[in-house]
Parts: C-alpha cells; sequence; structure tokens
C-alpha cells in the first residue's frame, strides 16, 4: 500500500513555453502533463518540430534565453521551475543526466574522453583525480569501451561513432542520476549499433532502478524499449498511455497518421502503390491554430476543433486522447 502511494519522481504539470519569434511570442508547449515513477520508462514519439526536445530541454533547465515558462516541474517532490543556475547545475548530471542524440557534439572535442567521463565525478561526488579516474575506467569498461584503461587519454575523434554514443551514456551515468533522459539516442547509428546502444540503456536503466524518458521518431524503438508512452504534436499531448495498448488501439487521428506512414518491410512492391502520408506539414510555432493543435492538418477537422484545445478523453485504462471526435468515421 505504502509503495502506491509514493509520489512519482518526475511530475510535470500544466506545463506551458512561450518564445520568442521574429513574429512574436510563440507557444511552444501547452498544457503538458505526465509523471514517471522510479524504474519506470517513457517513450516521447512525434515528428520533427512537435516540442519532443524542448520538452527534454525544459527538464534539464537548459531553454534558450528568453522563454517564459507556466506550470511545475516537480523532481522528488521539490519543485525546479524558478529555482536559481546554481541549484539545476547541482541537478544535472547529478540526480538527472541526458544522452544527447549527436555525440560528437556532446562530446568536448579538446578534451580526452577520461577527462570528460571523470567530471561530473568530481563536481558532484568530489572524488579525486586518481578516484575519478579510476571509476571513469570502470564506466567506460560497463558501456562497451574495450582497453578502456589504455584509451582514456584518447580524444573523441578517435573513437567510432558507436563508441562515442557509448562514452556519453557513460558519462550520463557516471553520477547514478535518478532520471536519465535520452534524446534520440540512436539516430546517428546504423541498425546494428541502435539495437546494441538500446540494449545497453535498458540493461543500465533496469540495473540501477533509474527513471528513463526516451525520446524517438522511430515507432519500432518506442514499442520495443518503453512501458508508456507519449504522442506529442504541436507542443501538446495528443495521446498518451501504455505502449502495448496504445499501438494496439490507436485513437487520435495524429497518432493513426504516423502509424499508417510506416513503410513494411516485404510488403513488396506494387506498381503506383504509394505509402499514406499525412496532409500539409508542421506549421510554425507562430501559427499554432488556437485549438486542436493537429485542426487543419486532420482529414476530421470541423470548425469546433479551433475553439479550445480538447480535454483528454478516456479510451482505455490509463489510456486517453485530445480529440472531439473521438470514435468519428
Amino acid at each position: 500500500m505504502a509503495a502506491d502511494t509514493q509520489p512519482p519522481l518526475l511530475q510535470v504539470q500544466n506545463l506551458s513555453i512561450t518564445l520568442p519569434t521574429r513574429r512574436g511570442p510563440a507557444r511552444a508547449l501547452r498544457a503538458l502533463d505526465f509523471s514517471l515513477a522510479r524504474g519506470e520508462t517513457l517513450g516521447l514519439i512525434g515528428e520533427s518540430g512537435s516540442g519532443k526536445s524542448l520538452t527534454a530541454l525544459a527538464l534539464m533547465g537548459l531553454l534558450p534565453e528568453g522563454a517564459q515558462l507556466e506550470g511545475s516541474i516537480r523532481l522528488n517532490g521539490q519543485e525546479l521551475l524558478g529555482r536559481p543556475d546554481a541549484d539545476w547545475c547541482r541537478l544535472r548530471g547529478n540526480r538527472m543526466a541526458m544522452i544527447f542524440q549527436e555525440p560528437m557534439t556532446a562530446l568536448n572535442p579538446v578534451h580526452t574522453i577520461g577527462r570528460q567521463v571523470a567530471e561530473p565525478l568530481r563536481l558532484h561526488r568530489g572524488l579525486s583525480a586518481r578516484q575519478a579516474r579510476a571509476e571513469a575506467v570502470a564506466l567506460l569498461e560497463r558501456v562497451g569501451i574495450a582497453r578502456a584503461a589504455e584509451r582514456l587519454d584518447a580524444y573523441p575523434h578517435q573513437f567510432s561513432g558507436g563508441q562515442r554514443q557509448r562514452i556519453t551514456i557513460a558519462m550520463a551515468l557516471a553520477c547514478g542520476p535518478d532520471l536519465l533522459i535520452a534524446d534520440e539516442p540512436t539516430t546517428a547509428l546504423d541498425v546494428t549499433l541502435q539495437k546494441q546502444v538500446l540494449e545497453l540503456i535498458g540493461e543500465l536503466v533496469a540495473e540501477r532502478g533509474m527513471a528513463l524518458l526516451l525520446i524517438s521518431h522511430d515507432l519500432a524503438v518506442i514499442a520495443g524499449a518503453v512501458q508508456r508512452t507519449l504522442v506529442m504534436y504541436g507542443g501538446t499531448v495528443v495521446e498518451q498511455g501504455p505502449t502495448r495498448a496504445l499501438f494496439s488501439a490507436l485513437a487520435h487521428p495524429y497518432t493513426q497518421g504516423l502509424f499508417a506512414a510506416r513503410p513494411h518491410l516485404g510488403a513488396g512492391r506494387v506498381p503506383g502503390l504509394r505509402l499514406p502520408t499525412i496532409a500539409g506539414t508542421v506549421p510554425e510555432l507562430a501559427d499554432l491554430p488556437p485549438g486542436c493543435p493537429f485542426a487543419g492538418r486532420c482529414p476530421r477537422t470541423i470548425a469546433e476543433c479551433n475553439a479550445a484545445l480538447p480535454a483528454a478523453v478516456p479510451v482505455g485504462e490509463g489510456h486517453t486522447a485530445r480529440c472531439i471526435r473521438l470514435g468519428d468515421a
């Protein structure tokens, strides 16, 4: 009973972000609500420009200058919004960490990998240079870097893409964070390396009891890696639920469009047959409609869709979708 009443590790409530643009203020995120328990895995999917990476940056306190936030982000029950930069610096790399999608830009090219993996250990755990170096070797060995002790003084460009991603994972895990955010961690890798890196992340999350937020545009990756899934469009979660339930009962028209556009391996080539597509393109932030963000691109759009952001409607147990026309043909 006590475990059921334990507050979630991460709780995001009514989070909205307004960014300055050349055309004036634009609502980049609207009414974002979700939670993440210790040991739980959560996926975030959607087209480029839907707000996935902006959500991750908000959770890490790394939003661009001028961003205005409303709502709440709580970690271990403590409110993070409004905290000074010094507090965020104590959290990042310590209680929360992030794996970025492009390791070559995430790693500093002028510092050795040993120095970069050891840095959070010295900053947050107060280890000596010798202790941090020894711990860095152990971390690199754990993520599969061969001859880690010998390669500690090598630079990022001396490693392959897959090895660099493993190094960024070692950096993120150095202090044993409670929350791990992985933003498209396999984008720059081939299929074989993708599988290896995802399996490694899954093993480490289970091994250390961390909560994982995995951001991806790859539906297959999400299907096999997380317990719950959020579908984002236009800065809003339009559908969310247990991954298996959501994938088997697609409710929102946007989610249905995403799945219909997937290429099917082995389907063969049929002359003149084209994959279904979602009409139009993702609008600019300043052009988002005031109501449902998918209005206009959605084939079911009616005037009422533009009136206000739809409420989340129950679809199944723990499964909701924001649409006023759920079930309509």
